[in-house]
């Protein structure tokens, strides 16, 4: 996992195996949560872009208390 800014929480989750996924995905998205609750506003998308990479952040357009999911590719 690798947290690219630090205004706008974002992971990259990058898996090598099936069974890393979940956690790997779970951890990334207790991260962002955390961040969420503290400013109330926003929710979190969870975007695949690919078979093995994802991105978890925080989003303007989720409304707080969500998580949604996303695919782009």
């Amino acid at each position: 996992m690798e947290t690219l800014t630090e205004h706008d929480l974002s992971i990259t989750v990058i898996v090598t195996d099936r069974d890393s996924l979940e956690n790997q995905l779970n951890a990334a998205v207790s991260a962002v949560r955390e961040r969420a609750i503290g400013e109330w506003r926003r929710g979190i998308v969870v975007t695949r872009h690919g078979a093995s990479e994802f991105t978890v952040a925080l989003s303007d357009s989720v409304p707080f208390g969500l998580t949604q999911e996303s695919h782009a590719w």
